[in-house]
This record gives C-alpha cells, sequence and structure tokens, in this order.
C-alpha cells in the first residue's frame, strides 16, 4: 500500500507516493477544464493502488473572471460510493487559474479533515504539473487546520511522486 492511513504526526510510515498515472490523469482533467478557464477538483484514494476520484462537479465563471468549483450531491454520492471497505481518500487535488495557493474556501473544504491528510493545488489551470509535485502547493491536516508543506525534505516525509510522463 502507499499511503500513511491513520497518520497522526508519526513519521514511522514511508511518504505517500503519487504515481505517475495519476498525476498524469489530474494533469490531463485539470488541462481539459482549464482550456475552458476553468477549475476542477479530484480525490486520490488509496487501497492496493492509488486511483483518481473525479467526482461530477459544476465549474463557474462569473464576467470578472473569478472562478470556482463546487461538488453537487450527486457529486458527493460518487465519492461515498468510490470507497471500497480498505480505501481512504488520501487527497484532495485541485486547479487554480493563477499560483498555488490555499484559498478560505480550499481552508474550509470538508472533504478531508482527518489529521495527516493532504491537499494539493495545482497552479495555472493544471499546466503547473507538467512540472511536477515541486511546482504545486501541497498542505497537509494537522492540529485542525492546513498547514503549507514547502518543497523540499520535511514534504517529502509526507508526500512524493514519481517523475511524470
Amino acid at each position: 500500500m502507499t499511503t500513511q492511513q491513520g497518520r497522526s504526526g508519526s513519521h514511522a510510515a514511508p511518504p505517500l507516493v503519487l504515481t505517475s498515472s495519476v498525476l498524469n490523469e489530474a494533469a490531463k482533467f485539470f488541462e481539459e477544464r482549464g482550456a475552458f478557464g476553468l477549475e476542477g477538483t479530484a480525490m486520490i484514494k488509496a487501497g492496493d493502488v492509488l486511483e483518481l476520484v473525479v467526482p461530477r462537479q459544476l465549474a463557474h465563471r462569473d464576467a470578472h473572471g473569478h472562478v470556482n468549483v463546487e461538488v453537487p450531491r450527486e457529486g458527493q454520492m460518487d465519492l461515498a460510493l468510490a470507497l471500497g471497505p480498505e480505501e481512504i481518500f488520501v487527497a484532495r487535488i485541485h486547479s487554480h487559474p493563477g499560483d498555488a495557493f490555499h484559498s478560505s474556501a480550499d481552508d474550509a473544504n470538508p472533504i478531508i479533515s482527518y489529521e495527516g491528510g493532504l491537499s494539493v493545488v495545482v497552479p495555472f489551470f493544471g499546466l503547473g504539473l507538467r512540472h511536477g509535485l515541486d511546482a504545486c502547493a501541497v498542505f497537509l491536516f494537522h492540529a485542525g487546520g492546513w498547514v503549507e508543506l514547502p518543497a523540499g525534505p520535511r514534504r517529502n516525509r509526507w508526500v512524493v511522486a514519481e517523475p511524470l510522463s
């Protein structure tokens, strides 16, 4: 298994390894949405292997270019039904139109709210993922809030990525 299920602050378990297949699938999805100036969101689930789960979602863009994406009840059901008995969502991955950061909406996201859960923000409507995980912002849910993990050794204790193909 490629996850630190039940992460509690102990770093005894190996880091989550984001596979190139999951990252390539995410990049393709975000770039397709981004071609229309829209954000996208997905979840990464772990079981025997990592998988990207893209729920039904509604992407919005207003006349001023502000964007957001919401997961309606149908998408929430997609997420609930995607999990098997020994599976867990280990990360949320979503795109932003510009720089990668956690917005107030991201901070309030209730999908992942357990100690050690991850949130990956991909900049420039997904194009940033072409430069790998280091081009993204990665956040760890710790002590009831999101903490940024800058690229480098501290982040690598929690999450690493296979090279993209």
